[in-house]
């Protein structure tokens, strides 16, 4: 199974390629909810102090006008894009107003209903109107609560020069590179869908949820009831990647699924969901008067609206579409989306678990890949939502190609083959960081207690009594750790300058429109921006 992995991993090594992987890139985006010091979202504005939630690439909002999103650039050591994001979220804390604490774990509290969700606001731009009545739309057709979860993107791109030399491996001088780099990072992206299952098994932090999440809603057959507002899964990992968060399943029931055997298979996938109308959503209606509810009728207001845990993307240009600029340009990076944060420190993420992504996200590009059949992708869907539900049950099952296989005894035969990966990264940066990853990964697999969900429940069960004081704990914790600590001047000026471009950037744009917003959203969908 592995064969052709350790062939690419020797070829790699015995013509020096390794070195050239020093220049991948990674970055982190990091989203929080503001909330007051009882736990319940912020209903206060985006601080303007923090920049245009618009235009600053490393402080804005995502769903929420109180959820805060924190990106870093690309940066050519992962434990640099944890560095810039620790320092990003003390320029944060020194800005925060009425005691309110960044929210620590992915899974909200104390939501008194819809009311306490306000959308996040752009300003007066076209393009700052699209991007609220796009969230305006999330909220009609699936409601606000689902969308306050929160949780960290890994984005990772290969190093540019190291694509040339990978294609002379592969001996692929009949494709074009960029094509080349296509292939493979759809590859990749098929690979972390089927051994995607062991991120929220290794990193998952969400095993228990509160009560107010399901705003009333009975409580799901397979949760237990703790006590007046704690439900928990006894084996599960990460209820955020289940059946209550972010699923394929809402997706399944309109025809939607994405096709990752090519790019060109994965854009038309997405063109047709957003061109074609669907029933439920011509109900809700495009506008309330002269009020927009959402962007279109149809099965996708846009590209982001379909949920999957890996993403191809490519920036942006202007008022281009992903999928436009993926056809135009290819894929440039992937995005892995179903990292937990991690509730037990103050980054949401260790150098560790930063170390074993980066082995995870090349072993994926490396191994084999073949095209993803109906049947598998169904396995995929499963055995995420398995392993998301029970992943620490002793002696559960997965399916791999239609075979039964123990979670441990799948976990183990992959960390063993990414030690191969491992001493390539160890080589490539002159360290040894890579293979820890792997042995501290090998413990969690040996010992599912050690997991960062089965703590979580440690501590619910054993000391605060309560999924909501145990976050709320955390989160206090880590308030303390970012307010105690200071920028250096430079980082201090660097963060304040972007803070301040970006609400010039934003009047520019507002001061440049001449379109009204029905002609911009027409021209919009219609290419013509």
């Amino acid at each position: 199974m592995y064969q052709t992995l350790n062939q690419r991993l020797n070829k790699i090594e015995s013509t020096g390629s390794t070195k050239l992987l020093k220049k991948s890139l990674t970055g982190l985006e990091k989203e929080s909810l503001r909330v007051n010091p009882e736990g319940t979202i912020s209903t206060t504005p985006h601080p303007k102090v923090l920049g245009s939630a618009l235009k600053n690439p490393w402080i804005t909002t995502d769903y929420g006008e109180a959820m805060l999103e924190l990106i870093t650039p690309p940066c050519d050591r992962a434990y640099k894009s944890l560095d810039f994001l620790l320092n990003i979220e003390i320029f944060v804390y020194q800005h925060l107003r009425d005691n309110e604490l960044l929210w620590t774990s992915s899974m909200p509290c104390v939501i008194r209903g819809e009311q306490d969700i306000d959308i996040a606001q752009y300003g007066s731009s076209n393009a700052g109107k699209m991007k609220s009545i796009y969230r305006q739309g999330l909220a009609e057709r699936y409601g606000k609560i689902m969308q306050v979860i929160a949780g960290i993107h890994f984005n990772y791109s290969v190093a540019v020069d190291f694509w040339p030399a990978f294609q002379e491996i592969e001996d692929a001088s009949n494709l074009e590179p960029q094509e080349f780099i296509n292939q493979r990072y759809m590859g990749m992206t098929r690979n972390i869908q089927r051994y995607g299952w062991i991120i929220p098994y290794l990193f998952g932090a969400s095993p228990a949820i509160c009560k107010s999440f399901l705003a009333g809603q009975p409580k799901p057959e397979s949760m237990t009831e703790f006590n007046d507002n704690t439900y928990y899964e006894k084996w599960g990992t990460s209820l955020r990647m289940g059946d209550i968060g972010y699923t394929n399943k809402k997706e399944d029931k309109r025809g939607i699924k994405a096709n990752y055997n090519t790019l060109e298979n994965y854009i038309s996938s997405l063109r047709c969901a957003i061109n074609t109308p669907f029933e439920a959503y011509e109900k809700i209606g495009l506008k309330d008067g002269d009020k927009y509810l959402q962007l279109n009728t149809n099965i996708l207001q846009i590209e982001n609206e379909y949920y999957s845990s890996v993403r191809p993307k490519r920036v942006l240009k202007g008022f281009e579409k992903p999928t436009d600029a993926l056809e135009s340009r290819g894929i440039q990076y992937v995005e892995l989306r179903s990292v937990d944060i991690n509730v037990f420190k103050p980054a949401g993420l260790t150098h560790t678990q930063l170390y074993f992504l980066e082995i995870f996200m090349l072993f994926c590009l490396l191994q084999e890949s073949p095209e993803i059949c109906t049947e598998e992708a169904r396995e995929i869907d499963n055995n995420q939502h398995t392993v998301a539900h029970q992943g620490r049950k002793p002696g559960l099952t997965l399916y791999n190609k239609g075979e039964e296989i123990t979670l441990k005894e799948w976990a183990t035969q992959l960390l063993d083959e990414m030690s191969g990966v491992a001493n390539l990264l160890n080589s490539a940066h002159d360290e040894f960081c890579y293979s820890k990853a792997i042995s501290e990964q090998m413990e969690l697999v040996n010992d599912p207690s050690l997991t960062p969900s089965a703590k979580v429940l440690d501590e619910i069960i054993n000391r605060d009594g309560s999924y909501y004081h145990f976050a709320k704990r955390q989160s206090e914790e880590h308030r303390d750790y970012f307010i105690n600590r200071q920028l250096t001047p430079e980082t201090q000026s660097e963060i304040e300058l972007m803070a301040e471009k970006s609400i010039e950037q934003q009047r520019e744009l507002e001061s440049q429109d001449t379109l009204d917003f029905d002609t911009f959203l027409q021209k919009y969908f219609a290419n013509e921006l």
